[in-house]
């Protein structure tokens, strides 16, 4: 352990509202006055000091000392150390921000495991989920210019556009599918991008989706923010994008930074991803979330991100200019959904802005924060504290284990306590292992039967099936072995029998996290009539009809 200061405290993280909002809780809109060094309280107590404003809710009771940032910054290279020791993330780059100047900007490691080129502060890195705050810089930019409301209705650009109910279609919004309340199940689409299907087939089976009721539930997803923000890019009559370089990358001089999965693909300073087989580290197949941009599919560097910084935490202006007007900003950066209502009268609860968490920190100040998570191989974070006018971007190419969110976790306990509360990394492991890593198939962490009933006859369970979601599927007899083949790319699936009529395979893709179930129907007059797909079955929609 390295001798920066550190309280210790046992157990794991009590209450994580969502891995992807770092932090939670809620800010209020305050009123007018001002303050007076020398006045005393109605009893005639005096006050300790004048509030930094006064607005009552911006006052902070415990002011942060200019040393406990420095202290911070001064330990942030050991900090880094340490997380990289204990999660074994190969490679980290990081970029620290305040009062608009870039304090802090380093990387550490390796891109990949196994070679010599060491990450640094150009090292581009994918965003995962990060890239929600990033676009939704890019729709404030648009609405900020008048040309669109964050309330209108996505299908006034995009006509098409629909979802599992009339009402729904007509009333749903941009603001409503940036904070995750649009009805839509969690990540949904998700599954048929793993497929290999692209954005438009995606969008369009949205409408085959059941929904939760309207605007009163957060579900977090990524195609339908992503519908949403190609909604904006279509008012201008422009790709997504070209609309984020032109409106957010080139006017901040992030020259690193794209939209464009290819972009990512031909950097040569970049960071390969480490996917985690076995609880280790190894280089990942390759996650293109190119169907998925506005949500999951934005490149960058750390020196780039900390013009973000820069531009998010003086609201909107960069360099003496206003890029985003600062309304705009701001009702990006409010409560909008209760993403993890409080389970105890203690807890705070969690919200979510437009693309971004916003809330209340455990020193009651509020911050905004994000997170992204690739299992593919990559996790990334931000915080920002704007009464300090200080955030942290964190960048590393591992699949999560929470090493992002401890270092900026232990970087912001400095600042606001002079010393780190507790050991962040295992704490936020335990939570991304329950979130992201747990199997929900019946066939998890279960024997296959010893003596398992039997298959019917190979042929009766080969042939045709088709899915109104997932599109056709084959299953096609080789040898003694049964193939299943989904999705355009014609992905082959071995079948492995498991009992009776039931056998078992290992999805791929960003969502697998082991083996799963194929159920087919009892075969009638020579043949089954449907299998199926546990894995592709979560909303109700893994049956495949022959």
């Amino acid at each position: 352990m390295h001798s920066y200061n550190v309280r210790r405290s046992p157990g794991v993280l009590a209450a994580v509202a969502s891995v992807i909002i770092v932090v939670s809780g809620c800010s209020t809109s305050g009123s007018p006055g001002s303050a007076d060094p020398s006045a005393t309280s109605p009893a005639g107590l005096p006050f300790a000091s004048p509030a930094a404003s006064g607005n009552p809710a911006e006052h902070v009771a415990v002011p942060i000392p200019q040393s406990q940032i420095d202290d911070a910054l001064a330990d942030l290279d050991a900090i880094v150390a340490d997380v990289m020791a204990e999660s074994g993330v190969p490679g980290v780059s990081v970029a620290v921000v305040h009062n608009d100047e870039t304090v802090y900007l380093k990387g550490f490691g390796v891109r990949e495991l196994g070679g010599e080129a060491k990450v640094d502060e150009d090292t581009v890195f994918q965003l995962a989920s990060l890239s929600k705050p990033v676009g939704a810089t890019v729709v404030a930019s648009v609405v900020g210019d008048g040309e669109v409301s964050w309330d209108d209705p996505v299908t006034e650009y995009l006509p098409d556009f629909a979802l599992g109910d009339p009402y729904v279609t007509e009333n749903v919004t941009i603001a409503d599918l940036y904070s995750h309340r649009s009805g839509l199940p969690d990540h949904a689409g998700d599954l048929l991008e793993d497929l290999g299907y692209g954005q438009p087939y995606i969008l369009d089976r949205l409408r085959l989706l059941p929904l939760n009721p309207f605007r009163a539930e957060y579900e977090y997803t990524n195609f339908g923010l992503t519908a949403a923000a190609e909604a904006v890019a279509a008012s201008q009559g422009v790709t997504w994008p070209e609309l984020s370089r032109t409106r957010l990358y080139e006017p901040l001089g992030m020259s690193s930074t794209s939209s464009e999965f290819a972009d990512y693909e031909a950097a040569e300073n970049k960071a390969v991803t480490h996917e985690l087989i076995d609880g280790t580290y190894q280089p990942a197949q390759v996650r293109d979330p190119q169907a998925q941009s506005p949500a999951g599919g934005v490149s960058s560097t750390a020196a780039d991100m900390a013009q973000w910084l820069r531009l998010q935490l003086a609201g909107g202006e960069f360099d003496g200019q206003q890029l985003v007007a600062a309304e705009a900003l701001q009702e990006s950066r409010q409560p909008h959904s209760v993403s993890g209502p409080a389970q105890t009268p203690a807890a705070r609860s969690g919200f979510y802005g437009l693309g971004i968490g916003v809330g209340t920190d455990d020193t009651g100040r509020v911050r905004y924060s994000h997170s992204g998570a690739f299992l593919l191989g990559a996790s990334t974070t931000v915080n920002l504290l704007p009464a300090e006018s200080l955030g942290i971007v964190v960048l590393t190419n591992g699949a999560p284990q929470g090493a992002p969110e401890a270092i900026a976790a232990s970087f912001m306990d400095i600042v606001e306590t002079g010393e780190i509360s507790r050991d962040w990394q295992p704490a936020y492991k335990q939570v991304m292992d329950s979130q992201f890593y747990a199997n929900p198939s019946k066939l998890a962490d279960q024997q296959s039967p010893a003596a398992p009933a039997p298959s019917p006859p190979l042929a009766q369970l080969a042939g045709s099936y088709a899915n109104d979601y997932y599109g056709p599927a084959l299953v096609v007899a080789r040898g003694d072995t049964l193939v299943m083949i989904l999705g355009p790319k014609s992905l082959e699936f071995p079948l492995s029998h498991w009992d009776g009529t039931t056998y078992s395979y290992e999805p791929t893709g960003e969502n697998a996290v082991g083996i799963s179930a194929v159920d087919f129907a009892t075969p009638v007059d020579g043949s089954s009539p449907s299998m199926t797909v546990e894995f592709l079955d979560a909303n109700g929609l893994g049956t495949f009809q022959r």
